[in-house]
């Protein structure tokens, strides 16, 4: 059983989707994996990590609209840095998620991409892939 692990950087806009989808599978066949799980781990309070739709880019407008309709700043937040909004939004889409790798790549469906979700940007962000080969 082999496991790698690397940890990445990627630059934000102030709030978006950004498909990491490619740069997961890059490292899967940098290391010559068939088949196994991987996970994506955002270390970052105000971001995410999320799987959706990669075929019409209105949905991930959509998703943010629905996010700031949901999760809207309020002058009655505490939080001294005035990014409540963001930590909510962060905590809605979670901060990992795992996946299977079959035949060297992500298993995922036709629509699928895996996205980071910045809440708080513009920042230089990381995230980490870690791979368990079966």
């Amino acid at each position: 059983m082999k496991h790698v692990m690397k940890k990445l950087s990627i630059k934000t806009p102030r709030e978006n989707y950004i498909d990491i989808t490619d740069s997961i599978n890059s490292f899967i066949k940098e290391n010559n994996v068939s088949n196994g799980h991987c996970t994506v781990f955002c270390p970052h309070t105000t971001a995410g990590i999320t799987v959706n739709e990669n075929a019409d880019p209105d949905v991930i407008i959509d998703m943010l609209f629905a996010l700031d309709k949901t999760y809207p700043d309020h002058p009655q937040f505490r939080h001294y840095e005035g990014n409540s909004a963001a930590h909510l939004k962060s905590s809605s889409v979670g901060c990992q998620q795992t996946f299977i790798i079959k035949d060297g790549c992500l298993l995922l469906g036709v629509w699928q991409s895996v996205y980071f979700c910045e809440f708080d940007g513009p920042r230089t962000r990381n995230y980490i892939i870690s791979i368990i080969e079966s």
